[in-house]
C-alpha cells in the first residue's frame, strides 16, 4: 500500500513553529503536548474533563491487565510516537514483542495500538490525520472513542496494510489477539464517573478468572 497521508497545508491545530529539526521538538516542545509535523510543531488544545476521565480510565485498565499479564506496558501523551511524523497519542500500547525501540522518551516506530479520546476540536485530527498516519506506520490497531457521540470504532491492520472496523460481540464488548483474555466492555466508557481504581481491579479479577 502506497502511504496517503494529509498535506502539511491541510493539518489541523495551532502551529507554533516552522523548520524545527526532530531534535529540537523533543528538547523544547514535546513535553508540551505538541506533535511534529515535516518540521512544523502543532500546539494540542487543553484536554476537557470527559477527556481526562476516559484516558485515566483507560490506562488504568491496562495497567491492571499488565499487571496481571506482564506482556507490555503503555505509555501516555506527551510521550512521542515517532514515525514519518511524530505524534502524542493519548495511549500507546507497547507489548514486550514489538520490534521497534522504546528509548526513555520517545517510541521509535510503531506502538502495536494507538488509543485517541476524541475532544470537540480533534474530530478532524483523530479520525483524519492520524488514522491515515498510524495505518502508513504499521500500528497494528487504532482504538478511537468519542465521548461527546458515545462512539467507539477499533481498526485493526489487515494483510495489505490497510485498517478495517472491527465489530463488538453480541455483548458490546471489543476483543482483541494482541491482548489475550482482554474484554473492554464499551458501555463503561461512557459511565460517568468511569470506575474508580478499586472497581477496575475487581473487573480485571473477574476479566483474568482470578
Amino acid at each position: 500500500m502506497i502511504p496517503i497521508l494529509t498535506p502539511v497545508d491541510e493539518l489541523s491545530g495551532d502551529i507554533i513553529a516552522t523548520d524545527v529539526s526532530w531534535d529540537t521538538y523533543m528538547a523544547e516542545y514535546a513535553a508540551d503536548f505538541c506533535e511534529w509535523i515535516e518540521g512544523i510543531v502543532i500546539k494540542m488544545s487543553p484536554v476537557y474533563d470527559r477527556h481526562d476521565e476516559s484516558t485515566r480510565f483507560l490506562a488504568t485498565l491496562l495497567d491492571a491487565y499488565f499487571a496481571y499479564n506482564p506482556i507490555g506496558k503503555i505509555r501516555q501523551a506527551p510521550f512521542v510516537m515517532k514515525l514519518k511524523r511524530s505524534r502524542e497519542p493519548d495511549i500507546q500500547v507497547i507489548l514486550d514483542s514489538n520490534p521497534n525501540t522504546l528509548h526513555n522518551t520517545f517510541m521509535e516506530g510503531a506502538a502495536d495500538i494507538c488509543i485517541e479520546i476524541i475532544s470537540p476540536e480533534s474530530v478532524g485530527r483523530d479520525s483524519g490525520e492520524k488514522f491515515l498516519e498510524y495505518e502508513a506506520g504499521g500500528v497494528r490497531e487504532y482504538w478511537l472513542f468519542d465521548p461527546l457521540r458515545r462512539e467507539a470504532r477499533f481498526y485493526r491492520l489487515d494483510d495489505t496494510g490497510v485498517y478495517i472496523l472491527q465489530k463488538l460481540d453480541d455483548y458490546d464488548a471489543y476483543r482483541t489477539p494482541l491482548l489475550p483474555n482482554f474484554v473492554l466492555q464499551v458501555m463503561l466508557l461512557w459511565q460517568s464517573p468511569p470506575p474508580n481504581f478499586l472497581q477496575i481491579v475487581d473487573i480485571m479479577k473477574t476479566m483474568m478468572g482470578k
